[in-house]
């Protein structure tokens, strides 16, 4: 029987592959700007961040996000991150 492959993605800040499920997507759509996606399955361009709080630090003091996703990404957004890790 086959094992089921794992998607893995790149944490933009570290660079770290992990699965999917241990990161966190923002992404940006013409329509509806800069927002976090927790389900994974929005339209846009998307960039993952680890699900930790020095990572999430370094990508708004490197304006990491906003260089990724080729727009400007506004404080709430790390904000929300922050949230999202506390959790």
């Amino acid at each position: 029987m086959k094992t089921k492959k794992i998607p893995l993605r790149k944490c933009v800040v570290c660079g770290e592959n992990k699965p999917k499920e241990e990161l966190i997507r923002v992404v940006f759509n013409k329509d509806d700007g800069v927002s976090v996606d927790m389900t994974n399955k929005k339209n846009g361009r998307g960039a993952y961040l680890c699900k930790n709080l020095n990572c999430i630090n370094k990508a708004k003091k490197n304006r990491r996000l906003s260089q990724v996703l080729k727009t400007d990404v506004d404080a709430l957004i790390y904000e929300e991150l922050s949230n999202h890790v506390e959790d």
